[in-house]
């Protein structure tokens, strides 16, 4: 029923909270302005009025009652002074009644001056301190004119002002205090941000029993993740040393055997070699290597030479963004490179490099010239120990799957992802390693 309302709502956490606290607020002033202080006026009004209505009519009664203007005119001069209102016989009268836009009450002083004394032919609250009145009389136009402090309440606005000053004042100390509830949560939330892209920060858990709570709920997730990730490196070393050492042993046992038996021999252990290199990768994933400001277009040069020395088809692709150092695990970045240019050879002849530097991301592209992956099994080709049969041709190559599944699991390390697609240029497949900046 409001779902469009959620499209004018803020959507930050200092804005929502900022809305309930004002919100409110602004209400209860306009409640009170409108019920409680405009009734208040105006019944004030109404009875101050009533009391000088009251002399008002003596004084038009004592002129009607006079034989003559200049009887008429003596005794006004005489009730002047006691009354402190000022007349004047004959006086000539406004057009009409005169009420400043801005005045609360002259609506009711006016209302009540004409109910309240008979003949009124007009009232002016022109001026703010005084009131002017005219009435018709048997002497001719009867004129009034007294201190406006009489028929209505002095600064009536003064209540208005106090409320605003003092409901922004207290809104602005809530508003400290609620930001300085709100910050520990933000930085509960940028520390695990900074965590999801391998980076380890200093956090202290503030603020509220049940912030606190949650801050040190984060802490302990995170240490129980980095002493898992601390066992799986220590056990990967062990496994490592382990399955090194006999295939090692291994080859050299061969290499004392007949070259004529020996080669297909030879050529299990090196599958072999790389069968465990490949399962150590996908476990490793980034360990021994930390964050560094690196130049993403020096790494990408560097490996297009490394290619070039090597005799790979890889040409450099689109490079462009600002040339500026980027936290990034340099050897986790330049291993998913190499795995996503091995499978880009395993299945093309040609293959490009580039990459895209903008202010929030850092894109590596490797596009081939092979058969490409179909959309349809675009998540099957990052799960590991899954291999694309129909897709990519497997008389080019040996593996276990583990290939794009290492990529995708570098690219999450560092905020980001990796994205499968067809490439406009060669035809094959287009990678992205996207990470985040």
């Amino acid at each position: 029923m409001f779902g469009w309302l959620k499209n004018y709502m803020p959507r930050g956490l200092y804005g929502r909270a900022a809305l309930i606290l004002v919100l409110p607020v602004v209400l209860l002033q306009l409640l009170v302005s409108v019920v409680f202080i405009q009734r208040h006026f105006d019944g004030v009004t109404r009875l101050m009025t009533d009391a000088v209505t009251i002399e008002l009519r003596f004084l038009v009664d004592t002129v009607n009652a006079a034989p003559d203007l200049a009887a008429a005119r003596q005794e006004l001069a005489r009730l002047d002074a006691p009354l402190e209102i000022r007349t004047m016989l004959p006086a000539t009268p406004l057009d009409g009644d005169i009420k400043p836009w801005t005045d609360l009450t002259g609506r009711m002083v006016i209302e009540q001056l004409r109910q309240r004394v008979p003949d009124s032919l007009a009232v002016s609250l022109e001026d703010r301190r005084r009131v002017q009145m005219f009435v018709e009389t048997r002497h001719g136009p009867l004129g009034f004119d007294f201190a406006r402090r009489r028929v209505s309440a002095s600064n009536p606005h003064q209540l208005l002002v106090i409320m605003l000053v003092t409901g922004v004042l207290m809104t602005a100390i809530a508003y400290i205090f609620l930001r300085n509830q709100l910050r520990p949560i933000k930085r509960m939330a940028a520390a695990a941000t900074d965590y999801g892209k391998g980076r380890v920060v200093p956090f202290n858990p503030t603020g509220a029993v049940e912030v606190r709570a949650a801050g040190m709920a984060f802490l302990d997730m995170r240490n129980r993740l980095e002493r898992q990730t601390q066992s799986r490196t220590m056990m990967l070393s062990g496994v490592s040393h382990d399955l090194r050492t006999p295939l090692t042993r291994l080859r050299l046992g061969l290499s004392m055997v007949d070259d004529t038996e020996v080669a297909p021999l030879l050529r299990d252990v090196d599958d072999m070699q790389r069968l465990v290199d490949t399962f150590l990768d996908f476990a490793r994933s980034d360990a021994g290597d930390s964050l560094e400001p690196t130049v993403p277009q020096d790494l990408v040069q560097a490996m297009l030479a490394d290619a070039d020395r090597g005799g790979q088809n890889v040409q450099p692709g689109l490079i462009d963004g600002p040339d500026e150092p980027v936290a990034m695990r340099p050897l986790a970045i330049k291993r998913a490179l190499d795995n996503l240019l091995s499978n880009a050879l395993r299945y093309g002849s040609n293959a490009t490099l580039g990459v895209s530097v903008t202010e929030r991301a850092v894109r590596f592209c490797v596009e081939d010239d092979g058969p490409g992956i179909p959309t349809e099994r675009h998540d099957d080709a990052v799960s590991p120990f899954v291999r694309l049969d129909p897709a990519r041709n497997q008389d080019k190559g040996t593996g276990v799957g583990l290939g794009l599944s290492i990529v995708a699991d570098i690219a999450r390390t560092h905020g980001g992802l990796l994205r499968l697609g067809e490439s406009a240029t060669l035809g094959g497949l287009k990678a992205e390693l996207v990470i985040a900046r």
